[in-house]
């Protein structure tokens, strides 16, 4: 089930959607250069099941953006392309298609920063959202309004003059107006206070078990996006180093220590303490 079809799950779907199906997304191999120079990525491999949340962690650098962007065909706007590999979509190729077609397939992306259209009223970006489809339908609004019912009372406010939390929910109800099969979101807690961050991570997850939608992450925040994933992978310096489950991942003493600051027993380690991990690691 997804965006596409609007009746909610039961709680037998809602157990399928957390076991998760068969892969709507295959990344193989991907490597990722830029101005021909640059490489980003390096033989990235990543699968997300059909109606899971899938996080991708790891610190500032590691290739997690370029993974969002090599999905939903951005590359080409920063200079960058695939040079190797392949990414696979509901078992169709999509390497090499443009942004636009993908979306028309079901790829949705909100990117870091919550770009919104600041000019433009909270109505009209929802509106925006649903360009690949030609018209905002009622059913879409009211849908988004269901579940960002902060949004109604903001309709006519111009985005820029929203606060970072409602801008948030505006560029993930902007996206849902694609009527998405997978979802992708960018560092959606940056710079939300922890009462925030709580309540974007619950609409996410809210979407992935009344829904099904298909949902990846990109997340520093590796403790709140644990929580709510069903798998998760963690990436350095272009790499896929570790992946699991989620509870695999919170329970894994290099993950505890190195990005939930947790030490033996469960007691937090402070910055000093940590900030020379990589020499530590055993799978560098």
């Amino acid at each position: 089930m997804t965006l596409r079809d609007r009746s909610p799950a039961t709680p037998e779907g809602a157990h399928q959607a957390s076991s998760g199906g068969d892969p709507v997304l295959r990344l193989h191999n991907i490597e990722v250069i830029y101005d021909r120079v640059v490489l980003a990525l390096r033989g990235v491999s990543i699968e997300v099941a059909e109606g899971t949340i899938a996080a991708l962690l790891g610190p500032n650098g590691a290739g997690k953006s370029t993974t969002l962007k090599a999905v939903s065909g951005l590359l080409p706007t920063e200079r960058g392309e695939i040079s190797d590999g392949h990414i696979r979509f509901c078992d169709r190729d999509v390497t090499h298609l443009d942004a636009a077609a993908r979306v028309r397939l079901g790829i949705s992306l909100c990117m870091e920063g919550r770009h919104v259209f600041k000019h433009l009223t909270v109505a009209d970006n929802l509106a925006a959202g649903a360009y690949t489809r030609g018209t905002a339908s009622r059913e879409d609004l009211d849908l988004v309004y269901e579940y960002f019912p902060r949004l109604v009372g903001l309709r006519r406010r111009a985005a820029g003059y929203l606060s970072g939390g409602e801008q948030q929910q505006l560029v993930i109800g902007r996206a849902m107006m694609a009527r998405p099969s997978l979802l992708m979101l960018d560092e959606p807690s940056l710079g939300l206070a922890p009462t925030l961050v709580e309540d974007i991570f619950g609409y996410i997850a809210r979407l992935n078990r009344e829904l099904g939608t298909t949902v990846l992450v990109i997340e520093q925040n590796a403790r709140q996006a644990l929580e709510v994933a069903h798998r998760g992978y963690v990436m350095e310096q272009g790499r896929i180093v570790l992946e699991g489950s989620a509870a695999q991942l919170r329970n894994n003493p290099d993950v505890k220590e190195f990005y939930l600051g947790l030490g033996e027993h469960g007691r937090r380690k402070s910055y000093r303490d940590v900030k020379h991990y990589k020499r530590r690691k055993h799978w560098l």
